[in-house]
C-alpha cells in the first residue's frame, strides 16, 4: 500500500483566501471531496453562492493515486484558469482535493498571463490555509497480555510513541493500536520478547492513519 497526501481536518470545512489582481478579486475555496458526484457538487454549491460573478472555475484531483483528474476555465480564455489551477493541486501532491476560484472583474484586462498567474496564485492562497496528512499505511492489531507484563507492554508503547485507541481489562488484558506497516513485524517480535512470550499480537485490519505534516 502507498501513502497518500490529504488535507487534514474536518472533511465538511472549507478553506478560502482570496487574492486581488489590478482590481479583479480571485476568491479560492477549497474542500475534501472523495468521488467526481462530490466535487461537482461543491463547485455547483460555490456557483450558486457567487452567482453574480463572472466566473467560477474548478479543478479537483480524486483517488488515491490521482486516477480522476478534472478543470474547467469556465468562460476564460482557454487554458488560463482551470490547467494551472490543476497543476497547483498536482504539485501540491494532495489527493481528494477540489478547488474552486470564482473572479469577480475589475474592469482591467489581465490577458492569459496574468490570468495564469492569478489563478495559480490564488488556488496556492487557498491550499495555504488547510493543514495536510501523510496517508501512511498500517495494520489495527490487538495485543493480549496479562496482568504481569502490562507494565512492559505500555512502556514499549510509549517508547514508540503508539496511542491505545480502545482497552479491555478482564481475566486478560487487551489493547488495540495501530502501527505503521514498516514497523509491524519487530514491533511483534519485540512484544513477545519483553513478555518472555506471555503476549501476542493479532491482526485486525490493514488500515491508513494520518501522519500530520
Amino acid at each position: 500500500m502507498d501513502q497518500y497526501r490529504v488535507i487534514y481536518g474536518d472533511k465538511n470545512e472549507v478553506y478560502t483566501d482570496e487574492i486581488v489582481e489590478k482590481k479583479s478579486k480571485f476568491i479560492a475555496n477549497i474542500k475534501t471531496v472523495e468521488s467526481e458526484e462530490e466535487a461537482v457538487a461543491f463547485i455547483n454549491e460555490i456557483k450558486k453562492k457567487y452567482y453574480d460573478a463572472r466566473h467560477n472555475c474548478s479543478a479537483f484531483v480524486v483517488g488515491t493515486k490521482k486516477e480522476l483528474v478534472r478543470s474547467s476555465d469556465d468562460g476564460e480564455p482557454s487554458g488560463t484558469a482551470g490547467k494551472p489551477m490543476l497543476e497547483v493541486l498536482l504539485g501540491s501532491d494532495i489527493v481528494n482535493v477540489v478547488a474552486v476560484v470564482t473572479r469577480y472583474f475589475g474592469g482591467t484586462l489581465l490577458g492569459t498571463g496574468g490570468l495564469v498567474r492569478a489563478y495559480t496564485q490564488a488556488t496556492q492562497a487557498g491550499l495555504s490555509c488547510c493543514k495536510t496528512a501523510i496517508m501512511c499505511p498500517g495494520k489495527r492489531v490487538e495485543i493480549h497480555t496479562d496482568y504481569n507484563t502490562i507494565g512492559k507492554v505500555l512502556y514499549e508503547l510509549g517508547q514508540r510513541g503508539i496511542e491505545q485507541e480502545d482497552s479491555a481489562y478482564t481475566d486478560v488484558i487487551s489493547i488495540t493500536v495501530t502501527v505503521p506497516e514498516e514497523e509491524f513485524d519487530g514491533f511483534a517480535k519485540c512484544i513477545t520478547e519483553i513478555s518472555s512470550g506471555k503476549s501476542n499480537v493479532e491482526v485486525l485490519e490493514d488500515v491508513f492513519f494520518a501522519k500530520v505534516e
